[in-house]
C-alpha cells in the first residue's frame, strides 16, 4: 500500500532534477559531441553490480570505461538512434575477458555497426585475446611507439612427478578414468598423449575462432589470417605493413583524426567526450522511472573458484557453505522469481561440491533455477550446476571432466632427509592411510580403489538422472573427457549454447516473468585471486576430488604472490608451474 505514495513522491524527485537542468542542457545541445568515447579496460561484468552506500562516496572509475557489457550495449543503442552521432572511439587497453564474454563485445559494435555507425578502435598494445575486439572495428588505429602481440594461444601442460621425487616426495593417486587426468599433475614425469589431445581440441576450437575473427575484420582469407597469427608478435609499423591497423594515430592526434576541429599551435586538443558527457546534451536524456510494479528479480549466485570445503576460503576458492548460504538465501527471498547458478570452476572436492548439488536441488524445488558456464564448469563444478533446471553454457566454456580421484603425498625421504624420524603406530588396518610419513598398504590402496569406484558410480547416477540419460550412456562421455561447449551441447552435457542476457531471461521466463526488464541481485562474495601454492596444499591432503586441473591453463586465472615466508624451492616450484 506504502508503495504508490513513494514511488509517484521518487519520480516526482527524478522529474525536478529533470526540469532543473534543462536550461542547462538545451544550451549544451548545439555542442553535441559527433564522436563519443568509450575505454574497454579490465574485465566489464556483464551487468554491474547494485552499489550500496554509493552515495558515501569511494573509488570510481573513469568516466569512458565500461563497467558492464549490458550498460554497453544500452549506450551503444542509445547512440544508434542519434543522427547527429557518427560514431564511437573505443580505447581498447589491458582488456582481459573470457572468450564468451568477448563475443558478447564483439555483437554489441556489429549491431551499432549495422545501424550505420562507425566504430573507431585505438591502443597501445593488444594481446591475441583483445585483437578481436579491435577487428571489430571500422578503423583500427595504434599508437607509435604501440604493439600487436598477436601470436595465438598456448597452454603449458605440467607435470610435477619428476621435481616431487627429487624432493623425496611421493604423490599417490588412485583415479577412475584415463581423461581423468587430473593426479598426472603430481605422479607423471612427462605429459601423457591423452591429456596433450585434450588442449590440443581445446586449443583448436579457439584458434579457428581467432583465425575467423582476423580473417573477417581484415578482410583476409583464412589462409592469411593464419600467416598473420604465425607471424607475430608486431611492432607498430610491421602492424601497419602487415595491415593489421590502418594508421599510426598519438593520443593527441585522435581528434584529428576524426575530423573534429583543429586546435591554435601549441594547444591541447578538446577531450573527447564519454558517454556521460553526451547525455548532458541531450535535451531529455534517458531516465530510468521507478516503476510502479516492481520489476522481477534473478538472483545470482555464482560458483567461482576451487570448491572446498567450510565456510570461507583463503584466495579465490568457492567454499561450499557460503554458496550454500547464498543459495538459500535467494530461495528465500520473496522477490526473487528465479536463480542463475553462474558456474566459473574446474570442481575441487567431492564431498563439498555434491553439497552444493544439493542446495540447488532445494532451491530448485521453489523456483526455476539456470546454471551458466561461460569459462570453465568441470568436475565437481559440473556437478554442482546438475541440479539446475537447464543447462547453459557458452560456446568455448570448458565442461566436463566427469570423473574423481584420490591421494596423497608422501614425504618419508623428505623428511628422512631433513634428519626427521616418524613411525607410524596404529590400530586399526586404515587408521594410518592419512599420514605422510609413509605410502599406502595394500589393504589401504584396496578401500581407495573401491571408493574411487563408488564415488565414479555415484557421479554417473546423479549425471544419469539430471540428462535423462543412462549410466551407460554418460559413462562413454564420462571418465574424465573434457569439451568445449559446442561439444558438451551436442554429447547431451548442456542443453543450450547462448549468452549471459540469455541465460537469465530464460530463467525468468521458466518462472513466467517478464523478461524485458529485470534486476539483477548477487548473493555471495565477488570473485578472489588463486594461488597455486594454495590450491596445491588443498589437494595435497586424502580426500575424494572431482578436480580438472587443466582447465587453469586453459583460462585466464589471476593469481598473487605466495604469502609468507616460503621455502626457496617452494618458491621456484610456484613460478614454474605458473600457466
Amino acid at each position: 500500500m506504502l508503495r504508490l505514495p513513494l514511488v509517484a513522491f521518487a519520480n516526482l524527485l527524478l522529474l525536478v532534477r529533470l526540469l532543473l537542468g534543462l536550461p542547462w542542457r538545451l544550451l549544451a545541445r548545439r555542442h553535441r559531441p559527433a564522436w563519443v568515447r568509450f575505454r574497454l579496460t579490465g574485465a566489464p561484468a556483464y551487468r554491474e553490480p547494485r552499489r550500496r552506500w554509493a552515495w558515501l562516496g569511494g573509488a570510481r572509475p573513469e568516466p569512458a570505461t565500461v563497467t558492464s557489457l549490458a550498460a554497453f550495449r544500452a549506450a551503444l543503442q542509445g547512440l544508434a538512434a542519434d543522427p547527429r552521432v557518427r560514431g564511437v572511439l573505443l580505447e581498447v587497453e589491458a582488456l582481459s575477458v573470457p572468450l564468451a564474454r568477448r563475443e558478447a563485445l564483439i555483437r554489441s559494435l556489429e549491431d551499432f555497426r549495422a545501424a550505420g555507425k562507425r566504430v573507431v578502435a585505438w591502443a597501445v598494445a593488444v594481446d591475441t585475446d583483445a585483437y578481436p575486439v579491435l577487428c571489430a572495428a571500422d578503423e583500427v588505429l595504434l599508437a607509435p611507439m604501440g604493439r600487436v602481440e598477436l601470436v595465438g594461444y598456448a597452454a603449458e601442460a605440467t607435470v610435477l612427478g619428476e621435481a616431487l621425487k627429487r624432493f623425496g616426495v611421493q604423490a599417490q593417486f588412485v583415479r577412475r578414468g584415463d581423461y581423468k587426468t587430473a593426479p598426472e599433475l603430481f605422479t607423471h614425469a612427462a605429459v601423457s598423449d591423452i591429456q596433450r589431445q585434450t588442449i590440443e581440441a581445446l586449443l583448436d576450437e579457439r584458434y579457428a575462432v581467432l583465425v575467423d575473427a582476423v580473417a573477417r575484420g581484415r578482410r583476409r582469407t583464412p589462409d592469411e589470417a593464419r600467416a598473420l597469427i604465425d607471424a607475430g608478435p608486431y611492432s607498430a609499423r610491421r602492424a601497419l605493413a602487415a595491415g593489421l591497423v590502418d594508421a599510426l594515430v598519438s593520443e593527441a592526434d585522435l581528434p584529428a583524426r576524426l575530423g573534429l576541429p583543429a586546435t591554435e599551435p601549441g594547444e591541447d586538443a578538446a577531450p573527447l567526450a564519454p558517454f556521460a558527457g553526451y547525455l548532458e546534451t541531450r535535451v531529455f536524456p534517458p531516465v530510468r522511472w521507478l516503476p510502479v510494479r516492481r520489476r522481477p528479480r534473478l538472483g545470482l549466485v555464482p560458483v567461482s573458484g576451487v570448491i572446498v570445503g567450510g565456510g570461507a576460503g583463503r584466495g579465490r576458492f568457492a567454499a561450499s557453505e557460503a554458496v550454500v548460504k547464498s543459495l538459500r538465501r535467494a530461495g528465500r527471498d520473496p522477490r526473487v522469481r528465479a536463480v542463475l547458478l553462474h558456474v566459473s570452476s574446474p570442481g575441487g572436492g567431492a564431498l563439498p561440491s555434491e553439497q552444493i548439488l544439493e542446495a540447488v536441488r532445494r532451491v530448485a524445488v521453489r523456483k526455476p533455477v539456470v546454471a551458466y558456464m561461460d569459462s570453465v564448469c568441470a568436475s565437481g563444478g559440473y556437478m554442482a550446476a546438475l541440479g539446475a533446471r537447464e543447462l547453459w553454457s557458452a560456446p568455448y566454456a570448458v565442461v566436463g571432466s566427469i570423473g574423481v580421484f584420490i591421494g596423497k603425498f608422501e614425504c618419508s625421504e623428505l623428511l628422512e632427509w631433513f634428519g626427521v624420524r616418524r613411525t607410524v603406530i596404529t590400530r586399526g588396518q586404515n587408521a594410518g592411510f592419512a599420514s605422510a610419513a609413509r605410502g599406502f598398504t595394500p589393504h589401504e590402496r584396496a578401500t581407495l580403489e573401491a571408493e574411487v569406484e563408488e564415488s565414479y558410480q555415484s557421479f554417473l547416477e546423479t549425471v544419469a538422472e539430471a540428462r535423462g540419460r543412462t549410466k551407460e550412456e554418460i559413462h562413454a562421455r564420462a571418465e574424465g573427457r573434457v569439451y568445449s561447449g559446442l561439444r558438451a551441447r551436442d554429447a547431451g552435457l548442456v542443453d543450450r549454447i547462448g549468452g549471459f542476457e540469455e541465460a537469465c531471461r530464460r530463467a525468468l521466463e521458466l518462472a513466467g516473468q517478464g523478461t524485458q526488464d529485470f534486476e539483477l541481485v548477487q548473493y555471495g562474495a565477488a570473485e578472489r585471486r588463486l594461488s597455486l601454492v594454495r590450491l596445491l596444499s588443498r589437494v595435497a591432503r586424502v580426500g575424494t576430488y572431482a578436480l580438472c586441473p587443466l582447465a587453469l591453463g586453459l583460462e585466464s586465472w589471476d593469481e598473487e604472490e605466495p604469502e609468507g615466508a616460503l621455502p626457496p624451492w617452494l618458491v621456484q616450484l610456484w613460478r614454474a608451474t605458473r600457466p
